[in-house]
């Protein structure tokens, strides 16, 4: 991954500067002392470019063969599943994109390269698969109201077949799942796939041994509660993201809390957190540290401190003694 900045760990300043300290603006007047330790931002291992091409390709034939099957058997179920399916592959392709887009290398334009691409791709992953959810379940009740026979043991085989399909490309993307929303966004869509194909064949059986009619829609609709279940969280979460949001896993009151408690600090204030990509998060502060010197080995000590303890790897940190009022005192939450 690159590195958005000469100092990104421990880009630090001392003096009385109050510029528009923002996120995307860090320049502090007065005497800026950097250390250029980076951390390990724990991206996702580079291998999952091979999980989401080998993803892409499986759901990719799969969607195609599945989609077929469903015209012919008349069955929503599939059709349904299938739509599902090829929103994933968009997903897929999408989160593969992102994270591609996140190793270009910072320009004058954008400072932090296109890391932000990632959150942009799990937002809009969230939102297809929200659209395609609303298709299936109009669909769904359209045929409630009115049945149409469906052959049971088409639906059974093919989706069996995606059981097998969504099953091994949710496994590629299994050890990453914790560390980036992109690759759980895949995880989880894969994952529910394979669930939702078995309610499928579920739903074939049942069809084929009573001949309710009622059964094919009714699972569509099951599987539309499935979507809505496993991805609301995404969408919060990246939405969250998008707008800046304190990342998930990080309490902003204790990092708060831990700077404060600092050698020497009687105030911390403008206090921002947020995420530079899915895998990154970001902090800049002020801490008023009255008649204190210029101390790199405390401040690098902070750094360290808050990757090891809050998982946040790249920190900005402005100390000032308190003589003058800052500007900026008031512009983030207490």
């Amino acid at each position: 991954m690159s590195h958005d900045h000469a100092h990104s760990a421990h880009d630090h300043a001392e003096g009385h500067g109050h510029g528009h300290d923002h996120k995307h603006d860090h320049g502090h007047d007065g005497h800026g002392h950097g250390r250029g330790g980076h951390g390990h931002h724990h991206h996702a291992p580079t291998d999952f470019g091979r999980a989401f091409a080998v993803g892409i390709a499986l759901n990719g034939v799969y969607v195609v063969g599945e989609a077929t099957y469903g015209v012919f058997a008349n069955s929503l179920s599939l059709l349904a599943d299938a739509g599902h399916n090829a929103g994933d592959v968009v997903s897929l392709g999408l989160a593969w994109l992102a994270a591609w887009l996140a190793g270009k290398a910072p320009s004058n334009r954008f400072t932090y390269g296109l890391r932000g691409s990632s959150i942009l791709a799990a937002l809009a992953n969230a939102v297809l698969l929200a659209l395609v959810t609303g298709a299936i379940a109009w669909e769904a009740v359209l045929r409630l109201m009115s049945p149409q026979p469906a052959a049971g043991a088409t639906m059974m085989v093919v989706a069996g077949i995606g059981i097998a399909v969504n099953g091994v490309t949710a496994l590629m993307f299994a050890s990453g799942r914790d560390r980036d929303l992109n690759v759980r966004s895949a995880f989880q869509h894969m994952a529910s796939d394979a669930l939702v194909a078995l309610g499928v064949v579920a739903a074939g059986a049942a069809i084929w041994f009573t001949h309710w009619l009622w059964l094919d829609p009714a699972v569509s609709l099951a599987i539309s509660a499935v979507i809505v279940f496993g991805t609301w969280s995404l969408l919060r979460e990246a939405l969250a993201l998008a707008l800046d949001g304190v990342p998930a896993g990080v309490d902003r009151v204790r990092v708060a809390s831990y700077l404060a408690g600092l050698p020497g600090v009687t105030e911390v204030h403008d206090l921002h957190i947020w995420g530079m990509s899915t895998t990154e998060t970001a902090l800049t502060a002020h801490l008023v540290r009255p008649g204190a010197i210029v101390d790199d080995a405390l401040l690098a000590q902070v750094c360290g401190e808050l990757r090891s303890r809050f998982a946040i790897h790249h920190a900005t940190l402005q100390v000032e003694d308190g003589s003058s009022p800052c500007e900026l005192a008031d512009h983030a939450a207490a």
